[in-house]
């Protein structure tokens, strides 16, 4: 029963991320910042699809934060910075199919007032 549950949820987050990714694409100037989120960790990176490298990224066992609002807010702060000094001052979010909800929106919200535009 627990395997049958797991794999609808699995599948549907999955339709989810390809449903948001089908209409996101990041270039050089304004790179696609993708987020993921696990119980226990939060990472972000700045991808230019492209070329298909990854620019800045942040992650949060490094920085040493939980996966809550307050990590949230600490790695979009050092991702803000790290793209400042890479002359980026426009982004494309990508959400990666979880909702624009709680850690996320949290994350969203800070990069926003660390001067990055989306």
């Amino acid at each position: 029963m627990l395997r049958r549950v797991q794999k609808v949820k699995n599948r549907r987050y999955a339709q989810r991320k390809k449903r948001v990714r089908a209409n996101i694409s990041g270039c050089e100037n304004t790179p696609r910042v993708t987020v993921f989120r696990s119980n226990k960790h939060f990472y972000a990176q700045a991808i230019d699809d492209s070329r298909g490298h990854t620019l800045a990224y942040s992650d949060g066992i490094k920085l040493g934060v939980k996966s809550n609002k307050e990590g949230a807010v600490t790695v979009a702060k050092d991702l803000g910075e790290k793209l400042k000094a890479l002359n980026i001052e426009s982004i494309v979010f990508d959400r990666n199919g979880y909702l624009y909800h709680g850690v996320v929106a949290a994350f969203a919200d800070a990069l926003r007032e660390s001067g990055i535009k989306f």
